[in-house]
């Protein structure tokens, strides 16, 4: 059973190159963000890394190649848009199948439909399936025979990392593209376009700098909810007679309080800041504050997990050595599943770094040898320790005082390693705050039969 096209009306997949909406059609009473949708890829904003000439999406639009191609990436990046503009440019049928609704007896028919009109026209399929995360693995499974066998062309979307939701055999068929969020210039260019185009709203309205602002911040990198925010403020400032969306009514039309915070100025410099230092302080409630209001503003979540990581070793350090491994966990967790999931994860990562004991012993470390290499104290590697393995080196004397840790029985041997110009130095000075306790005393004894003292 063929699903409905992307925009409520029966896919074109009767005819060669049909399209899910004709290519004149009115949008009448379609939301802008359908209206505003692209008709090629030169019409489409952002996601230059994958539209570049003998790109994979060029080659299926503009050669009409066979692929399978699977689009990940978070919502609103344009991944629908992209199987549109195939829908419209290829000369192939073209059958869209929902992951939500479709099961695997409509999978089978849509392949052994595409099979027949390949045997018997010689015209392919381009298969769009949505949400492809959701097909379990029979559902999956069903879409092998035609994608081995190129009676389609997949075009597969999803939201989640397709190396968990997606069977090997079929990830191994395809080809995987990674869509980005979409950067603020590019919403701020599907602004301009939707303000001017008699496809969105006509140069009928116009709209304030700082409601602009405002709307594109509450995007988050997402064109489709950028242009629902738009079209409801126009909608809004519509009803009040006014012909320029205002801050008070992009406020009002989205239910958001617009967040004074400048990416590029004092605001962004300020307000990092101060999440830091609460961290830093143990302030847990101050530190979520920071987070949320930089998250509102719609700050870059990667630069907040890059600079939680920092903390992590500058002001906690092996006071609890794994505040590092939640950081950078959270890092990762924020590159999987983006806005606005992250947020609770780096949330998860400010309560647990603010909760942790505290140390700058790490950094103060590191300081002080950067310090003495400036002033010039990098002395001579001492020769036990020099490379003894090409011909000649122990003529030289390299290595053959060496004494090896692992032939004591505690693992640990008195020995030089240091340049005799900081030979004495100590750089590391631990605290007795959290786990860095058992460090210092470690670090002590250590310290001590390494200099035979």
């Amino acid at each position: 059973m063929e699903q409905e096209g992307l925009f409520g009306q029966a896919p074109a997949s009767s005819r060669p190159g049909g399209s899910l909406a004709g290519a004149d059609q009115e949008y009448a009473g379609q939301p802008l963000a359908v209206r505003m949708r692209p008709r090629t890829l030169d019409d489409v904003i952002g996601q230059d890394h994958l539209l570049g000439p003998g790109t994979p999406l060029r080659r299926l639009v503009e050669d009409d190649q066979a692929m399978a191609l699977v689009l990940w990436g978070p919502p609103g990046t344009g991944k629908t848009t992209l199987a549109y503009v195939v829908s419209r440019a290829t000369q192939r049928h073209f059958v869209e199948l929902s992951a939500v609704t479709a099961g695997v007896k409509d999978v089978r028919e849509v392949m052994e439909r595409a099979r027949r009109e390949l045997v018997k026209t010689g015209t392919g399929t381009v298969l769009f399936v949505d949400e492809v995360h959701r097909f379990s693995k029979t559902q999956q499974d069903a879409l092998l025979p035609g994608v081995e066998n190129r009676w389609v062309s997949l075009v597969a979307a999803t939201t989640e990392n397709p190396f968990f939701a997606l069977i090997s055999p079929l990830l191994s068929r395809s080809l995987l593209l990674t869509l980005e969020p979409l950067k603020q210039e590019n919403i701020e260019e599907v602004f301009d376009r939707a303000l001017s185009d008699e496809r969105g709203l006509g140069g009928e309205v116009k709209i304030d700098d700082d409601a602009r602002e405002h709307l594109v911040r509450l995007a988050g990198g997402d064109a489709r909810r950028a242009l629902t925010y738009l079209e409801a403020a126009a909608g809004a400032a519509a009803a009040t007679t006014e012909a320029t969306i205002t801050l008070g009514i992009a406020e009002k039309a989205v239910d958001r309080a617009a967040v004074r915070y400048d990416r590029d100025g004092d605001q962004h410099y300020d307000v990092t800041s101060a999440l830091i230092k609460s961290i830093r302080g143990s302030d847990v409630d101050a530190g979520l504050h920071y987070l949320a209001r930089m998250a509102e503003a719609g700050e870059d979540p990667r630069f907040l997990a890059r600079r939680l990581v920092i903390l992590a070793s500058e002001d906690i350090g092996l006071a609890d050595p794994s505040a590092l491994q939640t950081a950078v966990a959270a890092a990762q967790a924020v590159q999987l599943i983006g806005w606005p999931e992250a947020q609770i994860t780096l949330a998860h990562a400010v309560i647990a770094l603010a909760l942790a004991p505290k140390s700058n012993s790490v950094v103060k470390a590191i300081g002080a040898a950067s310090g003495d290499i400036r002033a010039g104290l990098a002395g001579p590697v001492p020769p036990a320790l020099r490379d003894s393995h090409y011909s000649g080196s122990k003529k030289l004397g390299h290595g053959s005082s060496y004494a090896y840790a692992h032939d004591d029985p505690r693992g640990v041997v008195e020995q030089q390693y240091a340049p005799d110009s900081v030979a004495d130095k100590q750089y590391y000075e631990p605290t007795t705050r959290g786990a860095e306790r058992d460090y210092a005393e470690r670090y002590a004894r250590l310290r001590k039969i390494i200099r035979g003292r």
